[in-house]
């Protein structure tokens, strides 16, 4: 049933800027800014345990959310039982632990002039908003640390009607100085909580160095990682697994993951299967990731269950409460699902055939019998839209739409194409053309995807749409140091091997040119996080090519960003990322702001806890410093997403204006 959401985009954001803003473009840009800048109507949907209705975390005016429940039977407007400023609380997430109970995650944000931490607390509350109760163990001031986490769910072991979890719990010892009462355990157990009662009990201790528990979906855990750290407290590169043979409490070696700068190696766990007593992971295979199966019975029989010779098999498929794994997907030029479970297998064949326009089609959530899926649904010129399917009577409703603001929008059509980089190797991409253009002769933007650890992928893409919608074409390169295409491909990733990753960003931009897409004075470079350090690096390496560069959240100086974590435990893995050598020098555009020529929009939350605010500052300060044109645009409060429909909308409002003036248009 089609549900009436009474979702708005948001209305208010405080923005410092470093300069007045650009002129705004002849035709009327705001509009169609505040269209792609608004987020997205869904953040999170939860269907409950008998499929009659679904919870909704949507966002609210400002930077907040809001839990609402919908009634798929009566159908109405959804009913809002929670809310959250954003200012600091966030609602992330919240899931059904019985018919009429949910379990949400909070999250908060807390700078102490120093560092910027973060928070998580697990609250639950009944669906009609009364009886909330906080999940996450209470601390207290003898606490000789902080809490940030305040558990994850991993198991939901209830059928709907009991309301029992698995929860982690980080314990935190306590001062034990005049008291015999004080908790002397430390490390990370696990909990089973009666999310009604709030009855607790723990199950697994807390280990020392425990950073990961999978249980079987059945209400037993069967892995766990440990992590040991340095002397002064630094993570180790290596997680060590251990499992548990069926009724066993005994644990034995599984296996090592090694985080590196280079990639991950050995088997990562990601669920395990108690009817197949087998554990699903990732592992290479030829120089590509593929999916694994090992037996957990002492022989640690090892199974290859899904491989590709041309890309990393890189998703593992799961469905229901017991999160039962069910196949694998893998992106080529476009993402593609292989399903292990014969019904599933057909099902999805049967609702390709019934969403022709809508290919990527995922499987949400589940009723605790499975008969009712609630599923998603979207293409490259489709947002998305949710559907619940009725597996007993075959009949599927709509819910609601991703992007409602949207609806009355002609998207661009996007389509995968490959080009050659200075080297003769091929490089993949995709290429956005506004839609009824001839595709020739238009204003063009290279836009790099952020990580450097991530790809790409066909689908909708909220900011190359929005530059499409306003006559740009926009080409996304999945340059090396991309994932996705094997390790050869990641090379040592993109910081040290920043001169292949920008080489081929810049012959992106080329291409468009030799393809008459664009012409040289009509070409822009646009990136956020890594891909904001591509834009600016790639006019370092050559810097006639982009006439203009917008860089949202960039990283600028590859020591600044190690020194941003050495207060963090994860210090040794950044450390060993970014590595040493004289590409640190040679690879920050904030050390070489004298070659860079073209005008220069930055934008940057002062919150932002993945590349600090310092980094687009220090970029601004170097360029003035040479003379260069720069801007810089501050959005007070937000982190790395600028996850604010305003400030999103100021941005894509003030990047069209830039543009458009820097490329004479």
């Amino acid at each position: 049933m089609r549900l009436r959401s009474a979702i708005r985009a948001s209305a208010a954001v405080c923005v410092a800027l470093g300069m007045p803003p650009a002129q705004a473009a002849p035709d009327p840009v705001g509009p169609t800014a505040a269209a792609f800048g608004a987020r997205e109507a869904i953040r999170q949907i939860s269907l409950s345990p008998d499929g009659t209705h679904v919870a909704l975390v949507v966002p609210t005016n400002g930077r907040g959310e809001a839990l609402q429940i919908a009634d798929l039977v009566a159908g109405g407007n959804p009913r809002t039982i929670l809310t959250a400023s954003g200012n600091p609380d966030h609602l992330a997430d919240c899931h059904w632990s019985t018919t009429t109970r949910l379990v949400c995650q909070m999250v908060t944000v807390a700078d102490d002039g120093y560092n910027i931490l973060g928070f998580s607390r697990a609250i639950a509350l009944d669906s009609d908003g009364g009886k909330m109760k906080i999940l996450t163990a209470s601390d207290n001031a003898r606490a000789v640390d902080v809490m940030q986490d305040g558990g994850t769910v991993i198991d939901w072991t209830a059928d709907g009607a009991t309301g029992s979890v698995l929860m982690t719990r980080k314990f935190v010892p306590e001062v034990t100085t005049g008291t015999h009462l004080a908790n002397e355990t430390d490390g990370l157990g696990v909990e089973r909580i009666d999310t009604v009662t709030l009855a607790r009990r723990t199950i697994e201790q807390p280990r020392g160095g425990a950073v990961e528990y999978i249980s079987d979906g059945q209400g037993v855990v069967r892995i766990v990682g440990t992590r040991a750290k340095t002397g002064i407290g630094y993570d180790a590169a290596t997680i060590s697994y251990s499992y548990r043979k069926p009724g066993d409490r005994g644990w034995q070696p599984l296996g090592r993951l090694t985080i590196g700068g280079g990639g991950d190696t050995g088997f990562n766990p990601y669920a395990v299967d108690s009817g197949l007593n087998v554990a699903y992971g990732f592992d290479d295979k030829d120089g590509r990731t593929a999916l694994y199966k090992i037996v957990l019975d002492g022989s640690l029989k090892r199974e290859v269950v899904l491989a590709r010779a041309d890309v990393d098999v890189d998703q593992l498929i799961r469905i229901g409460r017991q999160k039962r794994v069910v196949g694998a997907s893998y992106a080529t030029d476009r993402r593609e699902t292989e399903f292990f479970d014969p019904a599933l297998r057909a099902l999805a064949a049967s609702l390709r055939k019934a969403l022709p326009g809508q290919p990527l089609i995922t499987f949400v959530d589940a009723s605790s019998d499975e008969s009712k899926l609630l599923l998603f649904a979207g293409s490259d010129v489709d947002p998305g839209r949710y559907y619940l399917l009725d597996r007993a009577t075959r009949k599927m409703e709509e819910v609601l739409p991703a992007r409602p603001q949207l609806a009355k929008t002609t998207l661009a059509s996007v389509k995968p194409i490959t080009f050659r980089a200075a080297d003769g190797t091929m490089i993949p991409g995709y290429l956005t053309l506004p839609a009824g253009s001839t595709g020739k002769g238009l204003p063009a933007i290279v836009m790099p995807h952020g990580g450097p650890g991530d790809r790409d992928e066909w689908g909708f893409d909220w900011l190359s749409q929005f530059f499409a919608a306003r006559g740009f074409a926009v080409l996304q390169p999945n340059f090396r140091g991309s994932t996705g295409y094997g390790s050869a491909w990641f090379k040592k990733n993109g910081f040290q091997s920043w001169r292949t990753a920008i080489g081929d960003v810049d012959d992106a931009g080329r291409w468009l040119v030799s393809q008459g897409i664009t012409v040289p004075d009509k070409l822009a470079i646009v990136g956020w996080s890594y891909g904001g350090y591509a834009a600016l690096q790639s006019s370092v390496v050559d810097p006639g090519l982009f006439k203009a560069i917008v860089a949202i959240a960039p990283v600028t100086d590859l020591d600044s960003l190690r020194e941003e974590s050495r207060n963090y435990s994860n210090f040794k893995m950044v450390d060993a990322f970014i590595g040493q050598g004289p590409h640190i020098r040679e690879g920050s555009p904030a050390r070489n702001a004298d070659k860079i020529k073209v005008p220069v929009l930055l934008f940057h939350g002062d919150k932002d806890r993945n590349v600090g605010i310092g980094e687009s500052r220090l970029m601004a300060s170097r360029l003035k410093s040479v003379g260069g044109k720069v801007e810089l645009v501050e959005f007070a409060g937000l982190d790395h997403q600028l996850d604010d429909a305003s400030a999103r909308t100021t941005m894509l409002t003030n990047a069209d204006a830039f543009l458009r003036a820097s490329l004479g248009m």
